[in-house]
């Protein structure tokens, strides 16, 4: 059976929350590999919204497994707050749908109070995290001073772990002039946590080679976007982990031959949330329509998404780097009753045409787009399902895309509804 790959082709916020719940009703296995719970996913079925952060999006479907990789970095207490939550909307969570790695790093509270701390001192060159603790939680992964999921369930060595990880971090809160962390009172959370989380751990890597044996179908579900990227995104203005699809077989214990289909979502335009270079921003009446029409807020933060034209060079770049297979183009509605549309298809740089975004964080900000204007529609296309039900100046704009980017259409969203999609090529067809 066919294994699928989800991963954003922008900065995130490309709308994978639909399209992985429109996905998971295909698949029978559904695994978050990275990010943590400034991720946000926004679900809507037979109209109920579900704001997922952490857990992944099959959760809301009956039957279906939900794993939470070793990849990703979890918070217990928003995770269980989380649970909570979508169990009040009648969904059931419990360790017969749900496992979570054993080997997934803990998000402790001394890591948001950094976070915060951090961002705060840095003044006008923060880089805009949502102040969850993600980065320097990646930090004590890497240091390799981390408390794992696993450690819960060996609460007699949890102390000595705590000491150890303190040993860094009261150095660091001193040098910034902050109160040490309260060991004890961290170690009685800890062990409080424990049976909430323990019930729900397993080794994901053996689950998921389980299933694979069995022939299930399997839906790898990336959060963010590629350039929001460790090592291929708008580096410092990035998350701290990598969110291309490489990462699904890293980030779940498999190996890379687990992949057999990488679907790459895509906005009709560009959004961004918080600091950072954007080519085609327009801080405009066009930005401001799309904004508005987009409802563009992140899910996690509520903050005002930038936005601007279709970025035709980035894309591309996001194609190549995650061996994308097939596009997923979201929003198209949005752009109805625009009289003209923008797509960027090179990028200048003191006086010369490139056809990339370059690594340089200063370069990145003074690249300019070089624009081709295409007509726009006035009919609607919002909820169309079939491909004949597209404006012919939307096809002649989705088949410039697809010949910018280097890859085809395999899927259009035309409304938050998860059945107002055109499926042009299934990614789980064997």
């Amino acid at each position: 059976m066919a294994n699928v790959v989800v991963v954003g082709a922008q900065w995130g916020d490309e709308g994978k929350g639909k399209i992985v719940d429109w996905l998971s009703e295909r698949a029978d296995v559904v695994v978050r590999f990275q990010g943590g719970h400034n991720a946000g996913h926004t679900l809507v079925i037979d109209g109920v919204t579900y704001k997922l952060n952490m857990l992944p999006s099959g959760i809301v479907r009956p039957g279906k497994l939900s794993f939470i990789g070793n990849g990703v970095v979890i918070d217990p207490w928003a995770l269980t707050k989380e649970i909570d939550a979508i169990r009040e909307q009648g969904v059931e969570v419990s360790p017969e749908n749900l496992l979570i790695s054993e080997s997934a790093t803990l998000i402790l509270p001394l890591h948001s109070a950094l976070d915060q701390a951090r961002e705060k001192a840095a003044g006008k060159g923060k880089i805009g995290t949502t102040g969850r603790g993600i980065g320097p939680a990646y930090e004590d992964k890497t240091a390799r001073r981390a408390i794992r999921v696993g450690d819960l369930m060996e609460p007699g060595l949890l102390g000595d772990k705590i000491d150890r990880l303190l040993v860094h971090h009261d150095t660091l809160l001193k040098g910034m002039g902050l109160e040490p962390v309260d060991r004890d009172e961290l170690l009685a959370q800890l062990e409080e946590m424990a049976p909430k989380i323990v019930p729900y751990t397993r080794a994901i890597w053996q689950e998921l080679d389980s299933a694979r044996r069995r022939g299930a179908r399997i839906l790898f579900e990336g959060a963010q976007g590629t350039m929001l990227d460790i090592d291929h995104g708008t580096y410092p203005f990035v998350t701290s982990s990598n969110t291309v699809a490489a990462q699904a077989a890293v980030g779940s214990g498999q190996g890379p031959g687990a992949i057999d289909f990488v679907l790459g979502i895509t906005k009709a335009y560009t959004t961004r949330v918080g600091a950072g270079p954007f080519p085609t921003e327009q801080e405009n009446e066009v930005g401001q329509r799309l904004g508005e029409r987009g409802r563009e807020f992140g899910t996690v933060t509520g903050r005002p998404r930038r936005c601007g034209w279709f970025d035709a060079v980035m894309v591309r770049q996001a194609v190549k780097i995650n061996g994308i297979n097939g596009i997923s183009l979201t929003k198209l509605d949005v752009l109805d009753g625009m009289e003209e549309l923008k797509v960027c298809v090179g990028y200048k740089l003191d006086g010369k045409e490139i056809n990339h975004l370059p690594a340089s964080s200063n370069a990145q900000a003074n690249v300019e787009p070089i624009y081709e204007t295409l007509e726009g529609w006035s009919d609607s296309t919002q909820g169309a399902r079939r491909w004949a039900n597209l404006p012919a100046t939307a096809v002649k704009y989705i088949r410039l895309i697809e010949e910018l980017i280097e890859a085809p259409v395999s899927m259009l969203s035309t409304s938050p509804e998860r059945d107002d999609t055109v499926l042009v090529n299934d990614p789980f067809a064997d």
